[in-house]
This record gives C-alpha cells, structure tokens and sequence, in this order.
C-alpha cells in the first residue's frame, strides 16, 4: 500500500513536496483554501515583483533622453497594469494546478485540520471530509500582519495584498514599515509616479542589513523625493474623505492620500488542530522544525511561512523537496541538510541588493573576520 502523504496548502513548499512525493511513489492529497501556487507567492510576491518591473520600465523612459532618443512621456494604465499582474498569476496558479495532475496527486478545495497524529478533517463547500496520513506536511503560509490599532479598508489604508494594484494610483503614499517589503513598495510607487513618505521605526531602513547597503537605498530615496522620518513608530492611522493621517509614537503626524501597511507577516497556524495532533508551536505561532523539518512529532512536517524559517519560496520549495524524501525514506542515503545561512535573497530596489551568507556585523559578532 502506497504510503499515504496529506499536504495542508499549495504554495511552494506545499506543491513541491507534493509532485516531488508523487513521483516517489506517494499516495499524495493536497488541499488548499486560498490558492493552487500559494496565497503569499501568488497574491504577494508575483504581483509586486510585476508591478515593480511595470514601474522599472516607466524609471526607464525617463532617463531615455540621455541615449540619444527623444523623450518619452509613460503614464500609468491602472486597468492595463490590473489585467497584467492578474494575467501573470493565473498563467502561474494554472500551470502548477496541471503539473500536480500530471503527477496525480489529488487535490481538494478546502480548510483541514488535524483532529488527532494521522486523522486530518476538510471542510469543503459540500461538507466534511476525512483522511487517514501516514505522513502530513503542514505549509499552509502566512498572511499580512495587522495590529490592533487600524483597521484595512482596502481604499486609503492598505495592506500588502490590497495593492496589485490599488483602486487608483496613490498621490502621497505612507508606507509603515521598512522592512524588505516596505523598502520595495517605495520603489514600487515612486517609479510610478506617487509622492512616498517612510516610516522608519529604527534609525536606517533596513534594519536587518548592512548599514553601508541602507545607506545606499536611503541616499536613492532622498534623491527621489522620498521622505524618510526616522524613529517613527506608527500607533494610529485615521481616515478622513480624501485623505489619511498617521500618528506616531513621538508625537509626529504624517498626513497622505494612502497608508500602506508593510510590518511583517503571521503564520497561518491558529486553525490546523495542532495541539490536538501534539504539535508544538513557539510564542509567534511558527512550528520549531529539526534539520528534516519535522516538527515535535516526527511524521508531522512543517515548511515555507509556518516554519520560521527565511520567507522566502526558493526556501520554502527546496524544503518540501527535503520533505518529500524524508517521507520516503532517501534520508538514508547520502545527503546535505539544508544550511539557511547559506540562502541567497534580494530585494527589488533601485539599486537591486543581493545578500548571501551572514551580514558583517554578524560574523564579528560570531569571531569570524570578513575579508
């Protein structure tokens, strides 16, 4: 009998793990709630890297004169920018949905849980269905984090998600938070043409890099226009008829058209039945996972978002492939264990920035010197 594998959700680390699975042999059911591809990969990700390229183009025209061309006026078509982001994610979700049948893992539309190690529940649109796992992977992702002290309406105070793109193009956009995402929707909206103001919580954006590398981005802001107010800490957005005012910790007010929220992410955890399955979760909410990505019970996998891991999909897909042999057993043969220290990443700005291994700060602070 064909060991019984259940995936809880279809982004990359899920729809990895199940076609790598399949081909080995594995009895594989997928299911997923949001999207075949990955809600964070699909409805974040692709559509921002498309818009960022869409803005690249626009950058570009204005610079064109200086290659011996006539100037070139762009402007922004925000259908014809909807219909291409749209057009790029439903090519992707559809491409992955016939490569899964390919492989003939099964594939249901719904919300799962766990109720116990190996009994997992789906509640579809016709009612419940129950599954036996020998083997269970929990990728079920992660979405935009929201605190307590605003409310998203998904026309002036935006999440990530409500901005591919928005109903019309920003005039002053406030973006809270200069994470790697943050950072990206400025470029993003200021290549576009919107006035941008950057709420820097933190004494350089970027907090986690380089000071020379978010040095570099904060001096192209600044030539840009961009305004960068640093040591804001963002406690309250309200919301007027054409505009929004955003308070801040120090006593700063920063009024704008549009407020982006850009403060990181939560795992999709809180609903999966894990403490019925003994499934242990840290104070975040992410599943600790040893070097195969199996969680306090070791037919129980996580990886992508949950895991805490690098938020990345390269990551979160070659995790569902070292799932995926797990499983089936290849652990035995000779093999390398994942080194996330050794994961590549970039961010989409102008100037691109492309890190792998540790910062500087960071191999001092571990002994090690940097050449």
């Amino acid at each position: 009998m064909p060991l019984r594998f259940v995936i809880i959700g279809g982004g990359p680390a899920g729809n990895t793990a199940a076609t790598w699975a399949a081909r080995l042999g594995a009895d594989v059911t997928m299911v997923e709630r949001d999207i075949v591809g990955g809600a964070a990969h699909l409805w974040d990700c692709i559509p921002s890297k498309t818009m960022i390229a869409t803005g690249g183009a626009m950058s570009f025209t204005r610079r064109i004169a200086g290659m011996g061309l006539e100037g070139v006026r762009a402007e922004v078509d925000m259908s014809g920018l909807k219909d291409r982001v749209e057009g790029i994610v439903t090519k992707l979700n559809t491409s992955i949905g016939q490569l899964l049948q390919s492989q003939h893992v099964r594939m249901i539309r719904g919300a799962a849980r766990l109720e116990g190690p190996h009994r997992v529940v789906v509640e579809t649109s016709t009612g419940e269905e129950e599954m036996v796992a020998d083997a269970v992977l929990v990728a079920s992702g992660s979405r935009p984090r929201i605190p307590d002290w605003c409310a998203p309406d998904g026309e002036r105070i935006l999440t990530t998600r409500q901005c591919y793109p928005p109903p019309t193009l920003p005039e002053h956009l406030v973006v809270i938070g200069s994470g790697v995402t943050g950072v990206e929707f400025v470029h993003m909206f200021s290549t576009l043409g919107s006035k941008v103001s950057l709420l820097v919580s933190r004494q350089q954006v970027l907090p986690s890099k380089d000071a020379e590398v978010a040095a570099a981005l904060e001096e192209d802001f600044l030539r840009r226009g961009v305004s960068l107010l640093k040591g804001a800490r963002a406690v309250a957005i309200e919301r007027g008829e054409h505009e929004v005012r955003v308070h801040c910790e120090d006593g700063r007010l920063v009024a704008g058209s549009h407020a982006l929220l850009a403060i990181g992410s939560v795992p999709n955890t809180e609903d999966l039945g894990l403490a019925a399955a003994g499934v242990e979760v840290d104070g975040g909410g992410y599943i600790p996972i040893s070097q195969h990505c199996q969680s306090n019970v070791g037919h129980i996998y996580a990886a992508g978002d949950v895991s805490g891991k690098l938020p990345l999909s390269s990551v979160a897909a070659m995790q569902g492939r070292k799932v995926a042999e797990h499983v089936m057993g290849l652990h035995t043969l000779v093999h390398r264990h994942l080194d996330y220290d050794k994961a590549a990443s970039a961010i989409f700005t102008e100037p691109e920035i492309a890190d792998v291994g540790l910062a500087e700060a960071d191999a001092f602070a571990t002994g090690l010197r940097s050449a």
